[in-house]
């Protein structure tokens, strides 16, 4: 009996000691507060009722959102955001979790988290680039910095190559931009009250941005000097003429032809059409001259020729004109027909060719700007082989009476050219080669004679006549 009685006293007293125990741990994870000395970033929050501190955390997080920052650039200019306006949040989440364990879960859990709970939580900072770059955007860059501005290279009037620098100016160094606004955001929530009113300043990351052209990449495109000039006379050109000739000229000049780039006159021509036009003069059809619109292109044409043959310039395609010109000696010159003769010419110096050409009083001067051999020289010189006889031939007239006749056009005489270059080598001959033959075909007289003495007319061409030194209009 006094066993049964003792091990009942033993019983209760274990319930009894169970049950204090279990109060206990359960007031201790029932609490509603913060543990004391808990701080988070520099707020002390330890004894603080958990609701209330998720309260005044939200309120203080927002408050820091709103704080203004000025971001500067050097001096240059500035802008007012806030941190949320720069794209920086505030989160306190590993500190809210772990409240989370204060009042979620099983009692142990409950009592486990209290008792491990950290004393010291700090704020995490995030970044989004997404809305600083739309405030600060590459328009608004370019306000407050300027563009860069491009080196240039002028041609003085004695032939003289002077550079101007160019000007560099400044962009935001993304990269760079986090590590500069981390290092000036609060770290302190104990720091809010005096940041609200001062705010913080940030000091944009700023990068230099060189111009695409520079005085160093034209020096090193190698157009060091001129290195020829060739110059032909307007003579007794009209004015349509004299516009002409401008015109495809503008359309040629500061031509920047490229290490191993092919030269297209037919191109330039284009140019010329769409800029500045051209007017009425005569022009070469079937080797007679007669009206049209373009004449005097070709003096371009053959100007360049001239210069390129003094150079030792690859010439890729050229013909002579169907007709000896005033300018130029015979085997010398270079033809134009629109969608069938072009001139062309490839840039073997090993550098840029820059490439000027202007009218000035009655004469077309074309200068090549460039690197080429000062000891080297080229001689270009002509000879007719051959004198070709006009012919004739004759039509019936009948107001004439038989046997007589009347001339209606002169025939001209044909030439066969051969031109040939000579390449000196301070001064001496080291090379000579034949650069052209040339025909230049006569032109017949026409001859009108009575009827029933003429011979049988030569029907003329039906195709479409060939227009040189001009260029053709659609009609």
């Amino acid at each position: 009996m006094r066993k049964t009685h003792g091990a009942l006293i033993a019983l209760i007293g274990l319930i009894l000691a169970a049950s204090l125990v279990y109060g206990g741990l359960y007031l201790y994870a029932g609490q509603r507060s913060v543990p004391e000395r808990t701080t988070l970033a520099g707020w002390n929050v330890g004894g603080m009722d958990i609701a209330k501190a998720r309260a005044e955390l939200e309120r203080k997080l927002q408050a820091l959102h709103a704080i203004p920052v000025t971001l500067t650039g050097g001096g240059e200019t500035e802008i007012q955001v806030t941190l949320k306006d720069a794209g920086i949040s505030y989160d306190a989440d590993p500190f809210l979790e772990g409240l989370d364990r204060l009042t979620n879960g099983g009692l142990l859990d409950r009592v486990k988290a209290r008792r491990s709970f950290v004393k010291t939580w700090g704020l995490e900072a995030n970044w989004d680039s997404a809305p600083l770059k739309r405030t600060l955007s590459p328009q608004w860059e370019r306000t407050a910095f300027g563009e860069p501005v491009n080196a240039t290279r002028r041609i003085t009037e004695s032939d003289q190559i002077v550079y101007t620098p160019g000007e560099t100016s400044r962009r935001i160094d993304w990269n760079a931009m986090e590590s500069s606004l981390r290092a000036a955001l609060p770290e302190s929530l104990s720091q809010l009250e005096a940041l609200r009113s001062k705010g913080v300043v940030v000091q944009l990351p700023l990068k230099t941005v060189q111009p695409d052209v520079t005085v160093k990449s034209l020096q090193d495109q190698g157009v060091a000097r001129k290195i020829a000039e060739f110059s032909t006379s307007l003579g007794s050109s009209g004015p349509g003429r004299s516009y002409n000739v401008n015109s495809a000229a503008k359309a040629v000049n500061d031509t920047l032809l490229p290490p191993g780039g092919i030269f297209d006159y037919g191109k330039a021509i284009e140019k010329a059409e769409q800029t500045t036009g051209f007017r009425e003069a005569p022009v070469i059809v079937s080797g007679r001259l007669q009206p049209g619109v373009g004449g005097g292109i070709c003096q371009v044409s053959s100007t360049l020729y001239n210069a390129a043959l003094r150079t030792g310039l690859e010439i890729v395609e050229r013909r002579s004109h169907s007709l000896p010109v005033s300018y130029l000696p015979k085997g010398q010159d270079a033809t134009f027909s629109q969608g069938s003769i072009n001139f062309r010419f490839r840039n073997n110096t090993g550098h840029y060719l820059l490439i000027r050409s202007a009218v000035a009083g009655r004469a077309l001067t074309v200068k090549f700007f460039g690197t080429f051999p000062q000891n080297v020289s080229y001689e270009v010189e002509s000879r007719t082989v051959d004198i070709l006889s006009p012919g004739s031939r004759t039509v019936s007239d009948a107001s004439l009476p038989p046997g007589a006749s009347r001339t209606l056009q002169s025939g001209k005489a044909g030439y066969i050219v051969e031109t040939y270059v000579t390449r000196k080598v301070d001064g001496k001959a080291v090379d000579r080669k034949k650069l052209s033959r040339d025909i230049y075909r006569p032109q017949q007289a026409l001859v009108a004679v009575g009827s029933g003495q003429a011979r049988p007319a030569v029907p003329e061409p039906s195709e479409r006549p060939l227009v040189e030194d001009g260029i053709r209009k659609n009609n």
